[in-house]
């Protein structure tokens, strides 16, 4: 499937589905407590759905709808759990990992071609300190073996991906004996203050010095809840990007500025650029107009890359986006991707590396590649919008791992994104 895009001016209102930050977090530690969750507008999309059936794997008893209602395992992965088939969700790979590693058996990690790039190093050593064993064999990447139980301990873990310290942060309250974790070169913090938000809210007991030591009492239990899932800042970039190199006005619904999500920053950043932003009890409008390019500190907001390098191409001066060697670990090489696929577009832009920098260009649509990367593909339908003739976009199955309704809420604000059938 192929996404086609051309030049639009966006009217109206949008409202954003759930994050699939929070869905994945809320599905993971309901599966693991004890009794009946419920979870209330759970973002359905090919990422949460593989975080279903890691749960299910694992012995949780889920029904979905509307609403989530997830009966879970008492904080022991069932017996019969041998393999779990994550998809493409680097997510679910490593907190279900983490929690799998509770189980006293084998169990086998997989996925599709993108997850099998993923790294995974970080964790499994993490884990190994903690008496859990893993069998060596390939690069520490998908596909492996795990086999806890997860004994407790002192351990140390890299922080490249914040998503290793969430994966500890939610089994160890589990672990047999209590864990204290140390770490190093952490990156995307947000995130991890997201998964504190969610331990506290399950009473769970844990000790931290800011956000490099953790000790975290053992033997605990995830009780049962009930929640109402926040709205997913991450997508939200593309129409506020959207607006603001279109010089649209907009009306964002369903976010939550309290949320400790990362991607919230990438308003400050806009505004900075120019963007004005007003805060309603409807929600935020965001109104485009003349842009200045800003260095920006992109560590904690490495999802909102894409995005904000396809806004930089319409800003005055120069853009820098920095501090974000992480982006090339995920679904693909996003600094590159952005670097190859936006100059074809004509955009002047330099690869770093650990960033990019954009010089204000002027697009001109063509055909550019996604990487089956979801965040690429829609970035790339953005940019089509504000530039010259038509851009087509590849591998644009890839929304649906996050923001399955995309084509039809950009639609619904005026955007002139149509769905192509491949050709046989």
């Amino acid at each position: 499937m192929k996404l086609w895009s051309t030049k639009s001016t966006l009217a109206g209102e949008i409202l954003i589905p759930a994050s699939k930050s929070h869905t994945i977090r809320a599905v993971s530690i309901a599966a693991m407590a004890n009794g009946i969750s419920v979870l209330k507008n759970p973002l359905i999309s090919a990422d949460a759905l593989s975080s279903i059936a890691g749960a299910k794997e694992m012995g949780a008893e889920v029904e979905t709808g509307k609403d989530w209602v997830i009966k879970g395992v008492g904080g022991r992965p069932h017996h019969s759990c041998r393999l779990v088939d994550v998809g493409n969700s680097g997510t679910t790979l490593r907190i279900q990992t983490a929690l799998c590693a509770l189980a006293e058996h084998p169990v086998k990690f997989d996925g599709d071609k993108s997850i099998r790039t993923r790294p995974m190093t970080p964790l499994l050593s993490a884990l190994e300190k903690l008496g859990v064993k893993i069998p060596k064999s390939g690069d520490g990447r998908c596909p492996f073996v795990i086999q806890g139980p997860i004994i407790g301990g002192k351990t140390t873990v890299n922080g490249i991906s914040s998503q290793f310290l969430t994966a500890l942060l939610i089994a160890c309250p589990l672990a047999q004996g209590d864990t204290e974790i140390t770490v190093e070169n952490l990156h995307e913090k947000p995130y991890v203050e997201m998964t504190l938000d969610w331990l506290r809210k399950m009473n769970i007991q844990f000790e931290h010095k800011g956000l490099n030591w953790f000790y975290i009492k053992g033997r605990q239990q995830y009780k049962a809840f009930e929640r109402m899932i926040p709205a997913d800042f991450s997508s939200s970039t593309f129409s506020a990007c959207a607006a603001a190199i279109t010089g649209s006005e907009i009306l964002i619904r369903g976010l939550d500025f309290a949320d400790h999500q990362g991607d919230k920053a990438l308003f400050t950043h806009l505004e900075k650029m120019g963007v004005g932003l007003k805060h309603t009890s409807e929600g935020v409008w965001v109104k485009g107009g003349k842009l200045q390019g800003i260095d920006i500190d992109m560590n904690d907001t490495p999802d909102a890359l894409p995005a904000l390098a396809v806004t930089g191409c319409f800003a005055t001066g120069t853009t820098r986006l920095l501090n974000v060697a992480q982006a090339r670990l995920k679904e693909c090489d996003r600094i590159a991707a952005c670097n190859t696929e936006l100059s074809k577009m004509g955009a002047s832009i330099e690869e770093l590396k650990d960033g990019i920098v954009i010089h204000q260009s002027k697009l001109t649509g063509t055909h550019v590649h996604g990487y089956d990367d979801h965040r690429m593909v829609m970035a790339l339908a953005v940019a089509g919008l504000a530039a010259e003739g038509d851009t087509v976009v590849d591998t644009a199955e890839a929304v649906d791992v996050t923001y399955p309704t995309f084509v039809e809420d950009m639609r619904g604000i005026g955007a002139n994104i149509y769905i192509v059938k491949n050709e046989k």
